[in-house]
Parts: C-alpha cells; structure tokens; sequence
C-alpha cells in the first residue's frame, strides 16, 4: 500500500516557533541585564546577618588608576550593613597620582562614613600599595610578607641610539625651555634632570607626610625608613609600619570582633566583571579592543613602586 502523503503544518505553527525563540532569547537577555545592574547597584547580596557584613576590597598588581578602588569605597561605605572594610592587598605599589589618590579615598570614607578601614598585605604591600595602607586603620602583614619601599621613581625608556641607527630622526618645535623635557629620543640636559629631581622630591615629601599622618607619627621618624627598601612583616613591626603580624584570617576575626560581631561574619565583595555576549553588548569598547593612541604615549611616568 502507498504511504500517506505527509501532512501540511499550518504556517500558523512555523510563526509560532519563530515568536516562542524570539521571546526566549529576548527574557534570556532581560535577565542577564537585570542580574548585571543588579550587582552594579550592589543588591546582589542581601544581607541575611543582620548588618554584620564585612567588606572586602581585593588590590592586587600594579596600581595604574583609582577609579575601580575607589568606587567600591564609596559603594562599601555608604552601605549600613557593611560594618567594616578591609583591603586585601598584594601589590608591589604603581603610579604616584593613583595611589595618592586612593590613600585620600580611604580617609574619607573614614572620617565621614564612620567605617573602620583595615589593611591586610598578603604577599607583598609596597610602595603606592604601602602608602595606601597607611591610611587604614591597623595594617596587618604575615612574618614572610614584604612591606615598606617608601620612596619615589621617575623613568622612561631612552630609544635615541636606536633612532639613530634606523636613521631616524625626531623633529620636535616647542615654546617654553623644559617644554620637551623627558624626550625619549635624546638624553636629558642637567637643568632637565634637576627639573625632573625636584618633582621626584617634592612627591618623596608628600608620601613621607602622609604615611606619618596615616600612622599618628612624625615625618622626622618616618624619613629614616623611606630608603626605598622593604622589610618583612616580622621585622616592619618593631619599627611601627604595621601594628599585628597575621593573615587575612587574623584580619577578618579581629575586625568583626572590633565592630561587634559575634560568630562568622559575612564577607561581601563587588561582583568582578565578566567578558563574553554581555560585555560586548553593554559594555565599552575599549574594553575589549586597546586604544591605538597608547602605543604613541611615551611620556615619563612618576610611580610609587617596589621593583
């Protein structure tokens, strides 16, 4: 016998597919925007502890801008149910202006939001990440840790003898003497490197002042420790630059305890961000694609950093 010829669907049940996929991958995309501005406005996590929330800022690296550091400060600090903060530091320091930067943040949010700011170096809290330190609280370091490198560098890359090799040559016009100070393609005349010492002082000072501000002493006892060198943590507490040797662990009890919390505290961190179709759709493009004006910047760079 002859097989039936096959049945016709209604054009009704392909429009029906199409309109049920679009409407899946339409609440799909809702949902994933929702959870993200959700998290950004720092809901993500209620706190189910009745305030004893702990925060925890995570810097790491070098220190390149502020703005990421400082906007969970703000966030963290406005926040009545986080009691306190603590900055989970494992950094060997970067640029001067961002870590000064973040070390006033740090203040402010203790002045005016009346939160107890705690350090906790981990490996290493150096330079702009030290001076960052000091404006907390308490600093705490584990015995093998390397803290300190109070000091200031100035550097940038001298590429003149290849240019020359190349047979190239830089062709600068400028108004005002030390205008083109710091050109990588030539060497630095004695009144350019005096000019260049005296901002290397001038800022020397500053991260002299504020780390004795930041610790309650003087700039006279912390001048004989800005060396530039380090020290570890079982031997920078005899000399006042931490006030406990111990970990993060030692940190976080010690600090819930100090705020009144009884039992585990609950530890909240701002949600990292995350690549993949949702940052490519929300986020900025430079994210993901370098700005090829970097590549020209080769201006000198003043940095509060262990190397």
């Amino acid at each position: 016998m002859p097989y039936p010829p096959p049945r016709r669907r209604s054009p009704w049940f392909y429009i029906g597919i199409i309109a049920g996929s679009l409407a899946a991958v339409v609440l799909l995309f809702t949902f994933m925007v929702w959870m993200t501005v959700r998290s950004a406005t720092g809901t993500a996590g209620l706190d189910l502890g009745g305030g004893s929330r702990i925060a925890v800022i995570d810097i790491n690296g070098v220190i390149l801008s502020p703005d990421d550091i400082d906007t969970q400060l703000r966030k963290f600090g406005e926040d009545s149910s986080v009691k306190a903060i603590i900055l989970h530091i494992n950094s060997p320091g970067g640029g001067a202006a961002a870590s000064q930067e973040i070390y006033h943040e740090v203040l402010r949010v203790r002045k005016e939001d009346h939160k107890k700011i705690i350090a906790s170096v981990e490996s290493v809290g150096a330079s702009g990440a030290y001076y960052i330190a000091s404006g907390c609280d308490k600093i705490y370091a584990n015995d093998a840790s390397v803290v300190g490198s109070i000091g200031v560098i100035m550097e940038w890359t001298n590429y003149g003898d290849l240019m020359h090799w190349a047979k190239l040559k830089s062709v600068v016009i400028h108004a005002g003497e030390l205008k083109d100070a710091g050109d990588p393609s030539r060497d630095a005349t004695p009144k350019e490197q005096a000019y260049f010492q005296s901002l290397v002082d001038n800022m020397y000072g500053q991260f002299i002042h504020d780390v004795a501000t930041g610790r309650h002493t003087t700039d006279n006892k912390i001048k004989p420790l800005a060396t530039g060198q380090v020290w570890t943590g079982e031997q920078a507490l005899p000399l006042g630059l931490i006030d406990k040797v111990g970990g993060f662990r030692s940190a976080l009890i010690d600090t819930a305890r100090g705020v009144g919390i009884s039992g585990e505290p609950n530890i909240v961190r701002s949600p990292k961000n995350k690549g993949g179709l949702l940052a490519l759709l929300t986020g900025d493009a430079n994210d993901l694609f370098s700005n090829p004006g970097q590549l020209l910047n080769h201006s000198p760079g003043f940095y509060f950093m262990w190397k």
